[in-house]
Formats: C-alpha cells, sequence, structure tokens
C-alpha cells in the first residue's frame, strides 16, 4: 500500500536534507545487515491485490473513495486511479491453515467488497487491465483524492519536462501521449510477498528475476488497452512508459528508467538499496524525525523512513522491501510481475508456482543465475509480456523452448519439490499447481480467453468494438465469481 505524504512544494534545501537521511538510513541498514538483527525465524509470505471498479455495464467507476467509505475496512484502501482499490491480504506462514484456508479468507473479502460496492452500483474486477477503459477515462480528473498521487503526479512530469509518450505496438497499433501518470492506473497487479533472512535475499532475488518471463507467460491477463488489442500482458509495457521520468535524451544518454528490471544478479540486498541512492533522485524528498544511528545505538529499531519512502517510488518487478513488524525488523521479495485475476483459484496458483520454484531454485547445487545471462532474463520477461502462454524463452541447458514444455518437463516438478520442502503435503499442492499444469496443457490463460472471447462476439454480434469488449468483460465478471480456473472458462 502507498504512504500517505501531504501536498507540499519541495526546496532544494529539502532535497539537501533528504539526500543526506537516505545515506543515513543506507548506513544504518548496513550496520543492522552486520550485527544480524533481523527476523529470520518465522518468515511469512503475503499478498496483495490490486483491482478495478466498473459499473453495472462493466465501464469504469470512478468510485474508489465511495467503496471505501461502504467497505470500511482497513485492509482496502486506494491506488492511484478513481477507478482502482487495493486489499493487503494478512501475512502468514505458507502452510498455515493451508491454501484452502488462505483462499477462504481472500474470497470472503472479496465477497464482502462486493457486497458493500453493490450498495452504491460499483462492481470489483480482477483483471490486469480494464478490457472498457477509454483513453478518455485515464486522464488527471481520474486521479485518486489522496494528495500523495497528485504530488508523485506532479514530480514526475516535473523531472520529465514534457508529456509522457505510449508507444506499444500488437494485433493493433497505439501511439499516444499523456499530461499526466493515470495511464499507469490501467495496471492493476498481484503482488507476492516473501520474508527471507537477509543471507538468503540475494539467492531468492535472483531466482525472482530468472523466472520472472515465466511467471508472465503463464499468467498474462492484459491483452486490451484502451480499445486496442495489444501484447499478452500490455501491463508491462504499459507500466514502463507510464511512470518514466526521462525525456528521449537523457534516455539516449543511459540514465536508468524507475520502472526497472535491474542489470545484474546481486549478492546482497544491500545492493538493491544502495543502488536506489546512487541513481534515483528522490521524487518525494520529505524526512522523517528519527536518528537512525541514534536509534540503533540505543538498542531500538530504526523505521528508515527514507530509504523505504525513495524505495516505493522506483519499480522493480521484484523490489526489496525493508520493514518493522511487532518491534522485529525483516526483509522480503516483493514479486510485482504478475496482473490481477482472473480468480482467486488461479491467483493462489501462480502463488504455490513461485514460492515453490523460487525456493527449489535457491536451493539447487548449481544455481540457475549462474549458468544464465541477466539480460536473457529480462528479454524473457519482454517476449512473455509481448506473446504470453504461446512464448518461447530461453533456459540454460535446453536453450529456447517453448514455455509451456520448459514448465511441463521441468519447472513443475522443481515447485513441487520446493512447496514439499515447504512442509505442503500433496494433497495441497497438487489442486494449486494442477491448475498451471492444465493451463500449459490446454494453452489457455486470461489474455486467450480475453482474446478469444472479444473476436467471437466481435465477428458473430457485429455490435462494434468497445461494445464487443464489454460484453466480454460481463462475461468475465461472471466467470470470476464462481473462482473457476480460466482454463476452463468456455468462450461461447
Amino acid at each position: 500500500m502507498g504512504r500517505d505524504v501531504p501536498a507540499l512544494v519541495f526546496t532544494r534545501e529539502d532535497r539537501r536534507r533528504y539526500r543526506i537521511k537516505m545515506q543515513e538510513c543506507l548506513d544504518a541498514f548496513a550496520q543492522m545487515l552486520r550485527d544480524a538483527r533481523f527476523e529470520a525465524e518465522r518468515p511469512q509470505v503475503g499478498l496483495e491485490i490490486e483491482l478495478n471498479l466498473v459499473d453495472d455495464r462493466a465501464e469504469p467507476a470512478m468510485r474508489n473513495s465511495d467503496v471505501l467509505d461502504a467497505i470500511a475496512d482497513p485492509a482496502w484502501d486506494t491506488e492511484l486511479g478513481r477507478f482502482n482499490l487495493e486489499i493487503n491480504i494478512a501475512p502468514r506462514r505458507l502452510t498455515a491453515g493451508g491454501p484452502d484456508d488462505w483462499e477462504r479468507e481472500i474470497r470472503a473479502a472479496l465477497n464482502h467488497a462486493e457486497e458493500r460496492a453493490r450498495t452504491i452500483g460499483a462492481h470489483l474486477i480482477m483483471s490486469g487491465i480494464l478490457p472498457t477503459l477509454r483513453q478518455e477515462d485515464a486522464g488527471e480528473a481520474a486521479l485518486s483524492e489522496n494528495p500523495r498521487y497528485r504530488l508523485l503526479n506532479d514530480q514526475i512530469f516535473a523531472a520529465r519536462g514534457e508529456d509522457l509518450h505510449i508507444e506499444i505496438d500488437g494485433p493493433d497499433r497505439l501511439r499516444t501521449y499523456a499530461d499526466s501518470i493515470t495511464p499507469e492506473a490501467a495496471c492493476t497487479s498481484t503482488q507476492f510477498h516473501l520474508q527471507v533472512p537477509p543471507e538468503q535475499f540475494a539467492d531468492y532475488w535472483n531466482a525472482a528475476q530468472a523466472i520472472a518471463g515465466i511467471q508472465v507467460a503463464l499468467a498474462a491477463n492484459s491483452p486490451f488497452l484502451f480499445g486496442k488489442e495489444l501484447w499478452h500482458e500490455t501491463r508491462i509495457p504499459l507500466f514502463e512508459q507510464a511512470t518514466d521520468t526521462r525525456s528521449q535524451e537523457i534516455k539516449v544518454q543511459g540514465v536508468r528508467p524507475r520502472v526497472w528490471f535491474g542489470e545484474h544478479w546481486i549478492n546482497s540486498v544491500f545492493d538493491l538499496f544502495e543502488e536506489n541512492l546512487r541513481y534515483f533522485p528522490a521524487l518525494l524528498p520529505l524526512c522523517e524525525d528519527e536518528d537512525p544511528m541514534e536509534t540503533l545505538d540505543r538498542g531500538d529499531i530504526p523505521e528508515l523512513g527514507e530509504l523505504t519512502l525513495h524505495n516505493g517510488t522506483i519499480y522493480r518487478w521484484n523490489r526489496p522491501v525493508y520493514a518493522v513488524a511487532n518491534d522485529k525488523p525483516h526483509v522480503r521479495v516483493e514479486n510485482r510481475v504478475l496482473p490481477a485475476g482472473p480468480t482467486v483459484a488461479d491467483t493462489l496458483a501462480n502463488g504455490a508456482f513461485y514460492y515453490g520454484l523460487t525456493r527449489a531454485l535457491v536451493e539447487e547445487e548449481r544455481p540457475v543465475w549462474s549458468r544464465m545471462s541477466f539480460s536473457a532474463a529480462e528479454d524473457n520477461l519482454h517476449t512473455a509480456a509481448r506473446q504470453g502462454i504461446e512464448a518461447l524463452l530461453y533456459w540454460p541447458g535446453v536453450g529456447e523452448v517453448p514455455v509451456t514444455e520448459l514448465v511441463l518437463r521441468r519447472l513443475l516438478p522443481l515447485a513441487h519439490l520446493g512447496l514439499e520442502r515447504s512442509g505442503m503435503d500433496a494433497a495441497w499442492r497438487e489442486p494449486l499447481l494442477g491448475i498451471i499444469e492444465q493451463r500449459c496443457v490446454t494453452g489457455r490463460n486470461g489474455a486467450v480467453w480475453q482474446k478469444e472471447v472479444f473476436h467471437h462476439i466481435d465477428e458473430t454480434e457485429h455490435c462494434g468494438r468497445h461494445e464487443a469488449l464489454r460484453r466480454m468483460t460481463r462475461q468475465y465478471i461472471d466467470y470470476m465469481h464462481l473462482n473457476a480456473p480460466v482454463h476452463t472458462w468456455p468462450v461461447d
């Protein structure tokens, strides 16, 4: 969830102080790593889901504040656009209560929110991009009311100095400009959190980077944007472009983008936080009163507010997170590559595959990242986003191979092994990873279903492109509530 900030105008003195405080936070973080002050005994997993709001016709509903008031639950929060919400599912041990317990908890929270939203004429939908979203729905007026979004918007455009250019090719072609960051709100994602001991963070982050493309290929669910059919996971290039603070000249100079895959395998979680300070100027230079080193010296745990706020404005696809819970600090990997939806069942299957596979890869005698170039992992991500479950991806030892074949033959057994080592028995693993298996067997995920149903409606009913998207979205919502995995959804 985002951090609330006041509406402010920043001075040069604010930025100077913030730079000093970030360095102090980084020094304190390094000291904590040396002193082994982190929670490592009871690692947990967590989940955030971003959702879209629609009206009874499945058109965008700019009602997030009203819906939040109706839900009245602190687990829910606004997101960037007035048509977005986010839920933060409480962290837990991976095997606590079993996957059925986690599924019941998530569905109960979503069903309650849907019931409350319905009382004011709104509905929730889990999709990587809302298919009925038009370009005019993503203007500056659609920014959420929270001042942090307006401030972030102003700072990005101040750094950029010109309108955003969005350019994506697919079956259709999108070329447009935006005078706000609201197009980013079209990107709604699922974020898996994995708490790990600091000494294992680098291995888990490297493993997550290595499989990012595979995750996206299997779970793609964002084929439409502003009425155009683009990539299977259009959310990836859209998010990269919609928060870019760089003008064209700055890009040519090699300045790093704020939506970033990275550029090398890492040896420590410190590497990522240090890169944040070295490469990226502050967007929100807000200083806290805390002196982090003084806090450490008296035996307390610092919040490292400047370090965490700055980290929240750098959008790595796998992001490091530092947090303090129950007076104990921890670090975790935030896996941000996946779209929302289509169902809770699909979401938990994606999570099981991610958690199991990363653990198995971390525990291999010869890690995959020692046999694979970092650029190959990044290329996999963009190939997967473009081609979805039909993608050919690189994997060490086999070369370029259909992602479905790679998963069925090599990676699903590893995911089973990783979950087993985490304490999840076969009765829990089989239903979850069976969904991934059947996606591969059928070659069907959310993006494939959306594309097929849209074309079926468009070609048989001749109702116009937007109406076909609207009718497809209505069907999508109906099947989403049934919670049957997307590979089982009918097309007609």
